[in-house]
C-alpha cells in the first residue's frame, strides 16, 4: 500500500530500508501501534516509589542485569537480530565528559529489543534508569521492565509527575545515565526517524547532562541469520553518536530546542537519510 511518508524518503545510496508489510501511519507520529494485554492493575500515581532502595529491588536489579540482560538478552539480541555497534570510539573519546555528570542517552524507538541494543551498545550498568510508559508496567513485562531500571512516566496527576521528577533530581545526584527514546511511541523497523519530544533535551538543560545520541538502522537478513528470524525481518546495526552538551548559559527554551534540533540532524546522518518524511515539529 503506498504511503507518503516512505514515497518521498531519501537515503544515500546503498542505505536498506526496510519492507516488512506493515501499514504504518501517516500521521500521528507518536500514537502507539502496540496491542498489549494488561494483566495487573497496578496505579502509578503519587505513592509509587520511584526511587526504590529497597534490598528487594536491588537483588532483583543485580539478577536483571547480571543473570538474565548480559548473559541471555544480549546474546539473544546478537543472534535473532544480528545486532552490530558502531562508534564506541566516542565512548572512548568522550569518556571523561560523559562520566563526570552522566549522561543522556538518546535512540529511535524500533524493535522490541532496541533498549538492550543500546544498554550494550554504551556498556549500560545497573545505575541506568529509563522512563516508560506506564501502562506497560502491568503486562507480562513488568519485571523486566522494573528489573534493568525501568521508571513508570505517571499520569495520574501533578502530584505524581512531581514524585517523578524528584525522583530523577536523585538520580542525577547519583551521577547515573538515563536512556530516552524521545519518538516515545515504537515503530517496528520503522526507517524515517519521527519527531522529538522535548523530555530528554529538558532534563540535558535542567542537569547539565550531555546528550548522547544512537540510533538504530537495519540490514537485510543474510545467511546464517535467516535460521533466527524470518527473511522478512531485518537485521540490526546501533551506531553511537559524538556527545551534545547543553549551554547553560543561554534561555532554556532555545538551548532545548536547538539540542533537539542537533539531535535530530545528528541521527538523520549517522541514519544515512538525506531527506526525511517528518519534521522535527
Amino acid at each position: 500500500m503506498p504511503n507518503k511518508r516512505f514515497d518521498s524518503l531519501m537515503t544515500r545510496e546503498g542505505v536498506y530500508v526496510p519492507d516488512v508489510g506493515r501499514n504504518y501511519p501517516e500521521e500521528g507520529p507518536d500514537q502507539s501501534l502496540l496491542h498489549p494485554v494488561y494483566t495487573r492493575n497496578e496505579v502509578f500515581d503519587e505513592n509509587y516509589p520511584y526511587i526504590d532502595d529497597s534490598l528487594n529491588f536491588k537483588i532483583n536489579n543485580w539478577f536483571g542485569y547480571y543473570c538474565f540482560l548480559y548473559p541471555i538478552v544480549f546474546t539473544a539480541n546478537r543472534i535473532k537480530n544480528g545486532l552490530r555497534i558502531r562508534g564506541r570510539e566516542n565512548l572512548r573519546k568522550w569518556r571523561k565528559q560523559l562520566n563526570a555528570n552522566g549522561a543522556i542517552t538518546i535512540c529511535n524507538h524500533c524493535n522490541r529489543l532496541d533498549a538492550p541494543a543500546v544498554l550494550n551498545a554504551v556498556f549500560a550498568n545497573r545505575n541506568t534508569r529509563i522512563p516508560m510508559y506506564a501502562p506497560n508496567f502491568n503486562t507480562k513485562d513488568r519485571w523486566y521492565m522494573w528489573a534493568v531500571g525501568g521508571i513508570p512516566i505517571p499520569n495520574t496527576g501533578m502530584k505524581a509527575m512531581k514524585c517523578f521528577n524528584e525522583a530523577f533530581d536523585e538520580f542525577h545526584r547519583r551521577k547515573w545515565w538515563f536512556l530516552i527514546f524521545p519518538e516515545a511511541a515504537r515503530w517496528d523497523y520503522y526507517k524515517p526517524l519521527r519527531p522529538f519530544q522535548k523530555g530528554a533535551f529538558t532534563m540535558s538543560y535542567k542537569y547539565g547532562m550531555p546528550i548522547l545520541p544512537c540510533v538504530i538502522t537495519f540490514r537485510p537478513r543474510t545467511g546464517i541469520y535467516r535460521l533466527f528470524g524470518s527473511k522478512d525481518e531485518p537485521l540490526l546495526t546501533v551506531t553511537i553518536g559524538e556527545p551534545l552538551f547543553p549551554d547553560t548559559s543561554q534561555p532554556r527554551h532555545e538551548e532545548v530546542e536547538r539540542l533537539r534540533q542537533q539531535s535530530f540532524a545528528s541521527m538523520l546522518d549517522m541514519a544515512g537519510i538525506v531527506h526525511n518524511t517528518w519534521e522535527n515539529e
